[in-house]
């Protein structure tokens, strides 16, 4: 199984941007250990990363025939981006919604998705093993 993980804005900042919320974990160790986490389930994880709603929808995209799921941190682009739905809901690639804290603990605004609709599943306030937990759904759930 091979997995696409997409972050949205201001995840690059992991490990300096509020700690207390998001950890200390860097992006560039996120990722290492990820696709370390991956090959030990016998699958294969790439990483990306962007600030720009267009590149992530264009990843989805570019996902068809690459990648068995996909597992999708928007950031905020959660709570507004009708477009990453539609790109979502417009590919045969699942998807599992990933969020580091627990966004119902926080801001109102926070607390709804856009684009939940579009994934299999959501995962939130595990901190970075939401990403894990995520993988180990998919090698025990095949979908396609």
């Amino acid at each position: 199984m091979k997995f696409l993980i997409l972050n949205g804005p201001n995840l690059n900042l992991l490990g300096s941007r509020e700690p207390g919320i998001y950890g200390s974990t860097g992006y560039e160790a996120l990722c290492a250990m990820l696709k370390d986490k991956a090959a030990d389930m016998g699958a294969e994880a790439d990483c990306f990363q962007s600030n720009h709603e267009g590149a992530l929808i264009d990843a989805i995209h570019n996902a068809v025939g690459n990648y068995d799921a996909i597992i999708m941190n928007p950031g905020a682009f959660t709570h507004y981006s009708y477009a990453i739905l539609d790109a979502l809901k417009a590919v045969n690639v699942p998807c599992i919604e990933v969020h580091i804290s627990n966004v119902h603990q926080r801001e109102e605004f926070r607390h709804k998705s856009v684009t939940a609709p579009a994934c299999v599943g959501q995962i939130c306030g595990l901190g970075t093993f939401g990403y894990v937990a995520a993988m180990t759904y998919f090698m025990e759930h095949r979908h396609g």
